[in-house]
């Protein structure tokens, strides 16, 4: 249905390439000339002051999610002011012992327009049809768990 394209740069910046030394950073080019500055996450000798993959991965699959759910609200003419979550991802070791990003919670918070009334089950109805329907989520093996915040 559609192609996307990233285009990933790094160049080296320090007198040595040991491991322990060589830098992280890098950039990641989109479309319109967005620019990420990007690098390593801290635990793997990367800058804090960048995203690092791990938290791309998180924000991917979080954007995703409320991308769908407001394309769903709207189409059910539930008009959405506000919406904002706070994700977060665990890297740790699958059951092959690799390390892999295993689980990632959603906790989403919606606010609909003055006026709008939804109950909790047709909320939680959305954020489950939004996750079914998320192909982001659809291509990923980490288990991604949706829980509403109150």
């Amino acid at each position: 249905m559609s192609e996307h394209h990233a285009r990933i740069g790094w160049k080296r910046t320090t007198p040595d390439f040991a491991y322990d030394t060589y830098n992280r950073e890098h950039e990641w080019r989109f479309k319109g000339g967005n620019v990420v500055a990007a690098s390593a996450a801290p635990a793997f000798k990367g800058r804090d002051d960048r995203v690092d993959p791990e938290d791309a991965f998180v924000a991917t699959l979080s954007s995703c999610h409320m991308l769908t759910f407001l394309a769903i609200a709207a189409r059910k003419r539930l008009a959405v002011d506000f919406y904002e979550d706070d994700a977060d991802g665990h890297l740790e070791k699958n059951a092959d012992g690799k390390l892999a990003m295993t689980r990632v919670t959603l906790r989403p918070r919606v606010r609909f327009a003055e006026g709008v009334v939804v109950d909790a089950a047709t909320l939680d109805r959305m954020h489950h049809q939004a996750h079914e329907q998320c192909f982001i989520a659809n291509s990923v093996k980490t288990d991604v768990r949706v829980e509403p915040a109150a």
